[in-house]
């Protein structure tokens, strides 16, 4: 059945064209994941389609008796009412019938309001959708009803206008990036939600899982062509990649026929005869197309960091707490060069607020925080960077420096990193009130980058990017040299660049877990157990529920978790004090370096040696208790 059909659209702002003559449909029963870059239209797109956009051309038509929900990333809600209002008064046919329910029990002195009310219910199956209603509420943990719109955050008001569609039991739900302000658990019970009902779904998402685990079918707006795949996110990946290779060779050919056919063009044949004419047309078509050459602008980060010295940062026993929340409780560690940590944890459980501690914007309550002398914190920010009105692009990132050195003696000019991070020669120009949402969290990153840190902290670095950026912003954070903390509830993002994770837990411990997010969720099999618990399940000792087998022998049938757990973390020391160790021999081989500093790097070299020589002892004895 076929619930919305596209004919047709074109859309164009001043000049800038997004799409022209496109069309789709959209049928019962699919998923659909809509991809694009930012700023070729994905958002338009889904404006025109829910009606709160008009195209140039074209035209959307749909049943006249389909339901339809939209959410937006940026949910309009009154901030004058509560939590509670806001989802009575929605436009739910059911949640009105509640709504007249819950004030007729307010004044049960009117018998016959009630008794209507009472019959409304049943007849509206009202009962089963206010169990629903409950459960979803839970879920994204909109406990406090009685609060004023307000004065909640961004990430409160996504999930109550989450919630409102969700219960308008929409036939089509349409979604733009439905994960942002999410935590990790929300985002894995909405993907079994969505898995488990009747949905039609189009959405815009960056989250690559999600795409991957709810879609049945991916639709890629690619230079104002629409490309369709019937298939989730990995089947798509493989197919564009066919696509493209299909696409080069015949580039390829074009390109060999227009140098062959420029040849003959540039002999100027004097007989125009009706068979020349034609081939001359012929060539401009050709040349044409041979020139169409794809934008897919490839960014190569090449940064020469600053040497990080022997001391990065360490923490210790540091504590943090706030009226009535304890965040951080007697933590201890120290990090050492080119560590990859991710952070998870729930929404409030101080993620940020470590990294707060860690750049010096909080102090701790307890403990002491030491950052060595050479360490240059880069720290990108939730909360983003101020504007001032009439800025240019190319100026925001000139403030922080006019260039950055390269390997080999190069250098790149702030231009030149624009371009790298896809604004071309007009967009760097343009000023920044112009720029998308995820434009503006682009130039950002190049604010931060531009400042050449060698400790790179990035606080949900993912929201607002699309796919394309995100493939970037991996590529360069798999070569960055220095040490990289990211929080981010981008499994997908966490799984590529992380080597082991600070699982925050509500009773303000932290697991100092060793590999990825998937690692983290098959030794866990929840994050409901890692993440609620306290003392026991934050120092990793909980275990997923086994099978019951057959004991067939007393002694032990291999390694414990924790002891599997101490292996990896102390075979992932080992690995990072030899590279150290390594890269302080090598030192001694530069005549340029001072007399003090080759003190100092015998002091640290010596330093390293014994805490190796210690942690493979350890390591030793703990493998002999295993065998």
């Amino acid at each position: 059945m076929n619930y919305l059909s596209v004919e047709n659209v074109s859309r164009s702002y001043g000049e800038k064209i997004l799409f022209e003559n496109i069309s789709l449909g959209i049928n019962q029963g699919q998923k659909i994941g809509f991809v694009a870059k930012n700023g070729f239209g994905k958002s338009s797109l889904l404006n025109i389609i829910t009606g709160a956009e008009l195209p140039n051309s074209g035209a959307v038509n749909k049943r006249n008796d389909l339901r339809m929900a939209f959410l937006s990333q940026e949910p309009d809600l009154n901030p004058n009412i509560t939590i509670e209002d806001a989802i009575l008064d929605s436009d739910i046919p059911t949640m009105k019938v509640i709504a007249n329910y819950e004030r007729a029990l307010k004044n049960m002195d009117d018998s016959e309001a009630y008794q209507k009310a009472f019959d409304a219910m049943e007849r509206h199956n009202a009962w089963d959708f206010e169990t629903k209603y409950k459960q979803i509420l839970s879920k994204l943990r909109l406990d406090d009803l009685e609060q004023k719109i307000g004065t909640l955050s961004g990430g409160q008001k996504k999930r109550i206008a989450m919630a409102m569609a969700l219960l308008s039991d929409p036939q089509l739900l349409i979604m733009d990036e439905p994960t942002n302000h999410l935590d990790l658990e929300m985002i894995e019970w909405l993907e079994a939600y969505f898995k488990q009902e009747d949905y039609t779904i189009l959405m815009v998402t960056h989250d690559r899982y999600f795409l991957d685990r709810v879609c049945n079918e991916i639709i890629e707006l690619d230079s104002g062509k629409l490309y369709t795949y019937k298939g989730n996110y990995s089947y798509y990946v493989e197919k564009k990649e066919e696509r493209l290779a299909v696409e080069q060779t015949t580039q390829e050919k074009t390109q060999q026929l227009y140098k062959k056919e420029l040849q003959w063009m540039r002999r100027q044949p004097k007989a125009r005869t009706t068979k020349s004419k034609s081939r001359i047309d012929d060539f401009y078509k050709i040349k044409e197309a041979a020139h169409n050459r794809r934008k897919d602008h490839q960014v190569e980060l090449e940064i020469n960091m600053e040497r990080l010295g022997t001391k990065v940062v360490e923490l210790h026993k540091v504590s943090k707490s706030f009226p009535g929340k304890n965040l951080i409780n007697n933590f201890s560690y120290n990090f050492l060069k080119g560590e990859r940590v991710g952070i998870i944890g729930k929404n409030g459980t101080g993620k940020s607020t470590f990294l707060n501690l860690i750049t010096n914007r909080l102090q701790p309550d307890n403990g002491k925080i030491v950052v060595g002398e050479t360490v240059k914190i880069g720290y990108y920010t939730q909360a983003g960077m101020d504007i001032k009105p009439g800025q240019k692009v190319i100026d925001v990132v000139k403030e922080y420096g006019e260039y950055i050195p390269l390997t080999k003696g190069k250098i790149i000019s702030a231009s030149q990193l624009l371009e790298r991070f896809l604004f071309d020669s007009k967009k760097k120009h343009d000023f920044v009130e112009k720029l998308s949402g995820g434009e503006r969290k682009r130039l950002y990153l190049c604010t931060v980058l531009i400042q050449n840190p060698n400790f790179l902290i990035l606080d949900e670095p993912t929201n607002d990017l699309d796919i394309p950026t995100l493939n970037v912003l991996e590529n360069f954070l798999m070569d960055f040299p220095g040490c990289l903390v990211v929080v981010s509830h981008d499994r997908y993002f966490m799984d590529k660049i992380v080597d082991h994770l600070f699982v925050f837990n509500q009773s303000g411990n932290i697991t100092d877990f060793p590999g990825n997010y998937s690692d983290f969720r098959a030794y866990v099999g929840n994050t409901d157990i890692a993440l609620d618990k306290d003392d026991d399940t934050a120092q990793g000792e909980k275990e997923t529920p086994k099978t019951e087998v057959p004991v067939v022998a007393t002694a032990p049938l291999g390694p414990t978790r924790e002891q599997q757990k101490t292996v990896s973390r102390l075979e992932n020391k080992i690995k990072k004090l030899e590279e150290q160790r390594d890269e302080l021999q090598k030192s001694f081989l530069n005549t340029d370096l001072s007399p003090d500093q080759l003190t100092e790097n015998s002091i640290a070299l010596e330093k390293t040696k014994k805490e190796l020589e210690e942690t493979e002892m350890e390591w030793l004895e703990l493998m002999d208790q295993i065998s």
